[in-house]
């Protein structure tokens, strides 16, 4: 077993570390609000992964081949690449103003209202964005429903429950350790980059979800 999880520790990395639509969004997002957002999406798309992995590791894949269940998913998925890349133009061509201190209170006794209500309405926006993009591709199913073959080749046998729950945990304790360590870079570039080029950058994002939605599209012709 140890062996199953080594795999999916290795195929997990390679799973969330290619370029993709998901990275793109935290990147954006990231580049406007630092660790926060940019973890949230990770975390997001990663739960949509999660359901996918169930499906496929349960055999029932094949379903989704069905054009009634294959189709409204990916133009769903299709339509939210493109209304985000769209955002993310739209915000590196008119950049929202940053927002104003708030004034100092009348009292002393008073304190001032807590910052935190829209950083967690940002951070759960940014969640549920991320679980609809993952959810949003049920080619991600297809994936999964190969993983078992995988876990075959490295038992010599057809693999049990044990199997493909090693492979699971071994997959998902590496793609959430991916998030932290893919939020952490983002962080950092923000800090390195003066304001035009993140304007440029959230741009080059835009782009590249609306070529993301593209290649989704295509996929159903």
């Amino acid at each position: 077993m140890f062996e199953i999880f080594l795999l999916a520790l290795w195929v997990g990395l390679l799973f969330n570390a290619a370029p993709g639509a998901v990275f793109s969004e935290s990147l954006r997002r990231g580049m406007r609000g630092g660790f926060g957002p940019a973890f949230a999406v990770q975390v997001g798309s990663l739960a949509g992964d999660a359901l996918w992995a169930v499906l496929g590791l349960a055999g029932v894949g094949a379903l989704f081949t069905v054009p009634a269940l294959r189709v409204p998913l990916t133009v769903g998925g299709c339509l939210l690449l493109g209304w985000l890349g769209l955002a993310a133009l739209r915000t590196a061509a008119f950049p929202p103003p940053t927002p104003a201190e708030p004034p100092a209170p009348p009292h002393a006794a008073e304190p001032p209202a807590p910052p935190g209500g829209r950083v967690r309405t940002v951070g759960r926006g940014a969640l549920v964005v991320g679980v609809a993009m993952s959810i949003g591709n049920p080619w991600n199913v297809v994936y999964w429903s190969g993983a078992a073959s995988a876990v075959s080749s490295v038992l010599g046998r057809e693999p049990g429950v044990a199997g493909l729950a090693t492979f699971f945990a071994g997959f998902m304790t590496s793609s959430l350790a991916w998030c932290f360590v893919c939020a952490g870079l983002i962080v950092l570039l923000r800090r390195a980059l003066p304001p035009t080029a993140v304007r440029l950058l959230e741009a080059a994002c835009g782009i590249s979800l609306l070529v993301f939605a593209a290649l989704l599209l295509a996929r159903l012709f």
